[in-house]
């Protein structure tokens, strides 16, 4: 399906994401459309696991647009992010300008477009027909004064450069932001974004995932993948384990199921694949004292 015709009715969207194998509930698609449409950024916050990242991947292929990624952690700075100066390249250039017949004006000659080392967001502000996905994954992990230093992008689609200007967007960048929300982002910047939370997908959902991703699994392993995991997260046994699988650790287990040959969940099965679905180590122990009353 064409980026035109995926963006023709929700429906269409839905179906678009599927067919790259990304199977969104109709709020999440909605949520999409309206992004898409409104040509907003989208701020999509949740628990890690639910789907927030392959999302975007899911879109720029569906959009047909090339996927920049901005992984943000703890004191990331503005050079990181936007831009930096090649600094070697620049002291060769005033090198070669020690000539007599140079002109004067160093500054306008050092601080030069094809000395700019240019980073996910002014790539994105940068590239041509049909534009970028850039997908700011975590942005909760950076600081406050990252996220001061993202509101005129996310705004006006346009970053200020003191040597350059202002460099606006040729095509505005389809912006997806994440947050696993360890801490609240400013409202700042909820403001200029659309919001969706994502939350684990109930369990049908869950199946049909696993189904679409590991086809060799069969009908019955994959269901009884989908009804362990969603126990897993039941108000009965959730507050057994620390980190929750998310639909990634479902496949995965899934996948890793087919490998072993399994043809249904056994206790013993379960616990020596324990690795593949927790990545904590306690959550692997109370697996242990809890996996039974999950296979129950």
């Amino acid at each position: 399906m064409s980026p035109t015709g995926a963006l023709a009715s929700i429906d269409a969207l839905m179906a678009a994401l599927a067919h790259e194998g990304y199977l969104a509930e109709r709020r999440l698609a909605t949520a999409v459309f309206l992004a898409l449409r409104l040509e907003r950024p989208l701020l999509l916050e949740g628990a890690p696991g639910v789907g927030k990242t392959e999302l975007a991947k899911a879109l720029a292929r569906v959009m047909q647009r090339q996927m920049l990624r901005l992984q943000c952690y703890d004191g990331m700075e503005q050079r990181e992010a936007l831009y930096e100066w090649n600094h070697a390249a620049q002291l060769l250039h005033l090198r070669a300008m020690q000539s007599p017949d140079a002109s004067s004006n160093l500054e306008q000659a050092v601080y030069q477009d094809r000395f700019l080392i240019r980073r996910p967001l002014l790539q994105a502000l940068d590239m041509p027909e049909p534009g970028a996905v850039l997908l700011i994954d975590e942005v909760d992990r950076a600081d406050e004064p990252f996220e001061a230093f993202l509101l005129e992008y996310l705004g006006e689609y346009q970053i200020s450069i003191p040597e350059l200007g202002t460099v606006k967007a040729a095509v505005k960048p389809i912006t997806i932001l994440t947050s696993n929300r360890t801490r609240d982002l400013h409202d700042a910047v909820k403001r200029r974004c659309l919001f969706h939370w994502m939350d684990y997908p109930d369990q049908a959902r869950e199946l049909a995932i696993v189904r679409a991703q590991v086809p060799q699994a069969s009908e019955a392993l994959a269901m009884q993948v989908a009804e362990f995991v969603a126990k897993v997260r039941s108000a009965a046994f959730v507050a057994n384990f620390e980190r929750l699988p998310g639909i990634a650790e479902s496949v995965e287990w899934a996948r890793a199921l087919v490998l072993l040959q399994a043809q249904h969940l056994e206790a013993q099965c379960v616990l020596e694949t324990a690795g593949v679905l927790f990545k904590q180590h306690d959550d692997v122990l109370n697996l242990n004292n809890a996996v039974d009353a999950l296979l129950a």
